[in-house]
């Protein structure tokens, strides 16, 4: 058996798996809830174009909305519905598929969010 130099109990038959940061079970896990409830970003929406490292394509990208994940990729389906084009949400950035800031700009003031033009 081998001797864990952080120790900690991996799994319990009497509470299933624990978690490795905080000790506690899987279900009732501290930390995983402190993650879920401090939303990324510092208020200011910055939307931007960039085409560096996608092959030539065009993305509008989406930054500092202070939104949870859920709420987040609601936001970003609204944005691409308004544009018409594709796009995803990925680590809190919401990117459109496509040249669209003027329209993202649009729809985000009419959702009450004040944004920003970035990047020139």
């Amino acid at each position: 058996m081998k001797n864990r130099s952080n120790g900690g109990l991996v799994y319990s038959t009497e509470s299933g798996r624990m978690c490795p940061a905080c000790g506690q079970p899987a279900a009732q896990c501290l930390c995983r809830a402190a993650d879920r409830a401090a939303p990324v970003g510092d208020g200011v929406v910055r939307v931007s174009r960039q085409s560096k490292g996608r092959g030539g394509k065009t993305v509008t990208l989406v930054k500092g909305v202070a939104l949870d994940a859920i709420a987040l990729a609601a936001l970003g389906k609204q944005l691409r519905t308004a544009c018409g084009s594709g796009g995803t949400v990925k680590d809190g950035v919401i990117e459109v598929q496509g040249d669209h800031c003027d329209v993202v700009m649009q729809t985000l003031g009419k959702l009450g969010h004040a944004a920003k033009r970035a990047g020139g």
